[in-house]
Parts: C-alpha cells; sequence; structure tokens
C-alpha cells in the first residue's frame, strides 16, 4: 500500500504526470507547483501535486496561458488536495475565455475564404463591410477578427 505521506521526487513525480523533469522545475519556478527539501537537499513533492499538473496539463491544452493558471491556482487554498468544488471553480473560470476564443475562431473560420480580417481582399477599401476604410480609424491589422467591430452601414 502507497503510504500518500511520502512525497514524491522530481522524477517519479515526472514520470507520474507524463512531463519531463524540466518541465516539472519549469512549473516550480512559475509558482505552479510547490516542493520541497528533503534531508538529503533532494527535491520532493506533495501527492497532491499531481492533480495541480494534471489540472495545469488540461488548461494548456485549452489553450489557457500559464499566467492565468497561476491565477486560478492561486485563489485556492494551499497545503491540501484539489477536490473537484476546487475544479468546477476552476472551470467555470476558464469557461467564457473559452466560449470566447470559440466565437472567435467560428468567425474566423466562416470568414477566412473571402476575407482578410477587413471584410474583402482589397488592401484600403472594401465597398461592402469597409467603406472610405472607416476600419483603419480602429486600429491597425484584422480588426473585424480582433474585435466585434462590423461598422455600420
Amino acid at each position: 500500500m502507497i503510504d500518500v505521506r511520502v512525497p514524491l521526487s522530481v522524477g517519479e513525480l515526472a514520470r507520474r504526470c507524463g512531463v519531463t523533469i524540466a518541465t516539472v522545475h519549469f512549473y516550480e519556478a512559475k509558482g505552479l507547483i510547490q516542493g520541497m527539501r528533503s534531508a538529503g537537499n533532494q527535491r520532493r513533492y506533495a501527492r497532491d501535486t499531481l492533480r495541480r499538473i494534471a489540472i495545469i496539463k488540461v488548461a494548456k491544452l485549452a489553450g489557457i496561458p500559464l499566467a492565468t493558471i497561476k491565477a486560478a491556482l492561486d485563489e485556492l487554498p494551499s497545503g491540501r488536495p484539489l477536490t473537484a468544488k476546487d475544479w468546477t471553480h476552476l472551470s467555470t473560470i476558464w469557461r467564457d475565455t473559452l466560449t470566447e476564443r470559440i466565437r472567435s475562431l467560428t468567425q474566423l473560420r466562416d470568414q477566412l475564404d473571402g476575407c482578410i480580417g477587413c471584410g474583402c481582399l482589397s488592401t484600403d477599401d472594401c465597398p461592402l463591410r469597409n467603406p472610405g476604410d472607416r476600419l483603419s480609424l480602429l486600429g491597425d491589422g484584422a480588426v473585424l477578427f480582433e474585435k466585434d467591430t462590423t461598422p455600420e452601414h
């Protein structure tokens, strides 16, 4: 039987999480996880770090930036394993971000064939979506993809 009080070495943590040792060190340096030193001055990690890294991996897969992941994890109590309630809290925080990203990507996909962001392939003027190059007042680049700024006709 595994004693849950026995911390994991960096190698064991990396192996169990499916990441490299360098990734474990990187997450620790970024403040996403915390380790401790053994009597022999070796890095050790509480077993609840397994769940934290699993959450980090899922969030990264969803495209959540590490800084956002850290901010969310920092809101949770430390010194105890993360719970289903904690995961519900985290997923609620990230849901709106993912919904907006999905909306933006759907818009990009649907307009990609005939639009480079200004509404047409014209570099200066589109008589339908950007008459008189009005979108240039909103900024440079593909402003229709970057903001919900379709001009009034």
